[in-house]
């Protein structure tokens, strides 16, 4: 059974939705602590939501110079999948695993809704159990959202196909080119703003744009890790 890990950071809110979603998507949950100097041996992390150190600098700034970020980063640049959601984004950003920064919602409020998003690269790590194209409905709830990059950036991003996701509908917090979710180049490591934790069994969830899969749009992240990790196994 793959073994994936949930790192706890203080402040962590969601990492017992996360290690949920990990039990039914069919993996082992691994809890692991943010002073934790080893993965435990797991073959994949997810950075969970939250506001890690209670956001204080900026948000994931203190989250970055943790002991088990150390072992993350040598992992992900050794192609070890890593899902980062909302607090965990930002996490990503800060240790430049992900390009790009988070900064306060345009409006200067925090936002609570069910978001529809589109997903623009089923070709990563995290994405391969979506079709190119589709819209899933999972909750977001952030106050420091806004993805941004300068034009450079954000042009790559375009052009070599690592913008994840996208917000459909309303842009809520004000993201460059209403960015939800970006790539990595090998894409094996995926970090976005809204919960895929919380959209994951029946009737717990937000309606789904498709019949028959109502309230669990966001359980696909993680059998996509699976389904990446037993192709490369």
């Amino acid at each position: 059974m793959a073994r994936i890990g949930v790192v706890t950071f203080p402040g962590t809110l969601d990492d017992r939705d996360a290690a949920r979603a990990v039990r039914l998507a069919g993996a082992e949950s691994v809890n692991l602590f943010h002073a934790d100097s080893s993965l435990q041996d797991v073959d994949a992390v997810v950075l969970p939501g939250g506001f890690s150190y209670g956001d204080y600098l900026r948000a994931g700034a203190i989250s970055r110079f943790s002991p088990i970020m150390e072992r993350v980063v040598d992992a992900a640049n050794g192609g070890m999948p890593v899902l980062g959601i909302c607090n965990g984004f930002q996490v990503l950003t800060e240790v430049h695993l992900l390009p790009g920064s988070m900064i306060k919602n345009d409006h200067l409020h925090f936002v609570c809704r069910d978001q529809v998003l589109r997903v623009e690269n089923n070709d990563t790590a995290w994405t391969n159990a979506y079709e190119a194209g589709a819209e899933i409905t999972i909750p977001l709830k952030n106050q420091d959202g806004q993805y941004v990059a300068d034009e450079h950036t954000l042009d790559e991003l375009e052009a070599e196909g690592r913008v994840a996701f996208r917000y459909v509908g309303v842009n809520p917090n004000g993201s460059r080119r209403d960015i939800a979710g970006v790539t990595n180049a090998r894409g094996n490591v995926v970090g976005l703003m809204p919960h895929p934790e919380h959209a994951v069994e029946a009737g717990f969830g937000p309606d789904s744009r498709e019949a028959g899969r109502g309230g669990t749009d966001g359980l696909g992240f993680f059998t996509s890790a699976l389904n990446a990790l037993l192709a490369s196994a």
